[in-house]
C-alpha cells in the first residue's frame, strides 16, 4: 500500500494544537513538506521544531487570522507565488461557540460562515491549480460528525458544518477528473485543548463535577473512550495518500461508533 508523501508540499491549518498539529507531525512522518498555517507565531514556530526532517524535507508556516479572509487571501496567493506546487491542503479551524440557534446573533452566522467556509474557499481557490497540474491533489476539510447528526446545543456549528460538507461534496464532484480528491473527516470526541474547555463549561452549567461529565460523554461512545488526536491524524494522511485515490467526495467520522446512523 502507497501512503508515501516524499516530495508532496502540504498544508496543514489550524496546526499548532490539537488535530492540526498531529496531522502535521503524522504527514511529515511520512515525507511531506510541510506547512503551517495559524494566528499565534509563537505557537507555529514551536511546532515548526518539532517537525521531522529527513530526504531533504523543507517546512514553512504561515501566520494569519481567519478571522481576516481579506489578509488571508493576500497571504496565501503570495505564498504560491514563491514555493509554487502544493499537493495536499487540510482545511481544519476552531469551531463556533455553543448555543441554540434560535439564540445566536446573526454575526454569529456570518463570523462563522467566512471563518470555515469562506476561508477554506480561498486556500482551494489558490492550490488548485497546482494541483490540476500535477494531476494529484488532496482536499481533506475537518469538520464534525454534526453533518451527520445535528448536535444539540451547538446551532451555529451545526449549520455552517453542514454548508461546508455540501460545499465539499460539489468540490469532489468539480475537481475528481483532474485526479483531485476532497474528503471530509468528522471527528468524534476528541481529547483535545477544546474538548476540555466543552467539558469544564458543562460542568459549571450543570453543577456536575468534570469526571462526572468526561464519564457521561465517554459511556456514549462504544469504544468508551475519547480519541486521541493522532488517531484522527492518522485517518486524514490516510486520505492524503497515494493509496487513497479512488476514496473521493465521503463524509468519514472517527467517532468510536458513537454516531447512530449509517
Amino acid at each position: 500500500m502507497d501512503i508515501n508523501l516524499k516530495g508532496k508540499r502540504a498544508l496543514v491549518c489550524g496546526s499548532t494544537q490539537g488535530i492540526g498539529k498531529a496531522t502535521a507531525l503524522e504527514l511529515a512522518e511520512l515525507g511531506a513538506h510541510i506547512t503551517l498555517i495559524a494566528r499565534d507565531e509563537n505557537k507555529l514556530k514551536e511546532v515548526l521544531d518539532e517537525l521531522p526532517l529527513k530526504d531533504g524535507q523543507k517546512h514553512h508556516y504561515i501566520c494569519a487570522d481567519f478571522d481576516q479572509p481579506d489578509y488571508l487571501k493576500s497571504t496565501i496567493n503570495a505564498y504560491m507565488i514563491k514555493e509554487g506546487d502544493v499537493h495536499i491542503l487540510i482545511n481544519n479551524t476552531g469551531g463556533p461557540a455553543g448555543g441554540k440557534a434560535m439564540d445566536a446573533q446573526l454575526t454569529e452566522f456570518t463570523s462563522a460562515f467566512n471563518r470555515h467556509l469562506i476561508c477554506n474557499q480561498i486556500l482551494t481557490q489558490a492550490v488548485v491549480s497546482s494541483m490540476k497540474r500535477m494531476g494529484y491533489g488532496r482536499i481533506v476539510n475537518v469538520i464534525s460528525t454534526s453533518v451527520k447528526a445535528p448536535i444539540q446545543g451547538l446551532g451555529v456549528s451545526n449549520t455552517i458544518r453542514g454548508a461546508v460538507a455540501n460545499w465539499s461534496k460539489t468540490l469532489s464532484i468539480e475537481l475528481g477528473s483532474f485526479g483531485i480528491t476532497v474528503n471530509n473527516v468528522l471527528p468524534g470526541a476528541t481529547d483535545t485543548v477544546r474538548l476540555r474547555s466543552i467539558i469544564s463549561s458543562k460542568a459549571q452549567k450543570t453543577g456536575q463535577s468534570e469526571e462526572d461529565v468526561e464519564k457521561a460523554m465517554k459511556s456514549e461512545i462504544p469504544a468508551n473512550r475519547f480519541a486521541e488526536a493522532s488517531e484522527t491524524a492518522a485517518a486524514i494522511a490516510f486520505l492524503c495518500s497515494p493509496a487513497a485515490g479512488y476514496i473521493n467526495g465521503i463524509n468519514l467520522p472517527v467517532d468510536g461508533g458513537r454516531l447512530g446512523c449509517l
